[in-house]
């Protein structure tokens, strides 16, 4: 059976965490647990993090090993008894979708908790948006779909627009990945979100 966690119980983690540092982390959320932490999904089956200071990546890496996590995958890290895995992505990537800016500059993300070490934000919808169509699964545009309907009053399509052709620029998939804002846009035509 694949477990699910909700936003309560992904920050009872990270507080926990949190007492074992000791010294700033800044954690980005992306992925379904963006999603999840901004109230769009109920849960998230993998957590997606982002730690784009290296120097805190490695520090948080040593201490997830001493708290009895292990790296399962080149991102993923597990601990015997949880039933889910932390995907925790170095830098400004997220899995292999480069930001354009690192997502700890102004208006990159949003403030979620910030604990006596532990930082922990939300990706901005553009990266968050564009990173999720870069995947392109049928639950990354259900997803992003979603938050635009969560959202819909803060995200300008055409901006996004601008925003995804200039992230997949740097992707050796350009080609192949630039059909899924196309895509995109039809299905928020479909649910009378854009008219453009």
């Amino acid at each position: 059976m694949k477990y699910r966690l909700d936003k309560n119980q992904l920050l009872d983690i990270l507080e926990g965490w949190n007492r074992v540092l000791k010294r700033k982390v800044h954690l980005i959320a992306c992925g379904g647990t963006a999603m999840t932490l901004l109230g769009v999904k109920p849960s998230t089956k993998d957590v997606d993090f982002m730690v784009p200071d290296i120097k805190e990546y490695e520090y948080l890496t040593k201490q997830l090993t001493a708290l009895g996590y292990k790296q399962v995958t080149g991102f993923g890290w597990e601990r015997d008894g949880e039933h889910f895995r932390f995907d925790i992505f170095r830098g400004n990537y997220i899995h292999t979708t480069g930001l354009l800016e690192s997502p700890l500059g102004d208006g990159r993300n949003t403030v979620l908790m910030e604990y006596s070490h532990l930082y922990v934000g939300i990706l901005n919808e553009y990266d968050l948006i564009s990173s999720k169509l870069m995947r392109g699964t049928r639950v990354d545009f259900e997803d992003c779909l979603m938050l635009v309907m969560a959202h819909r009053a803060k995200i300008d399509i055409d901006r996004l627009v601008e925003h995804f052709h200039e992230m997949i620029i740097y992707d050796v998939a350009e080609d192949r990945l630039r059909p899924n804002i196309d895509r995109f846009l039809e299905l928020l035509r479909e649910n009378e979100l854009y008219g453009g």
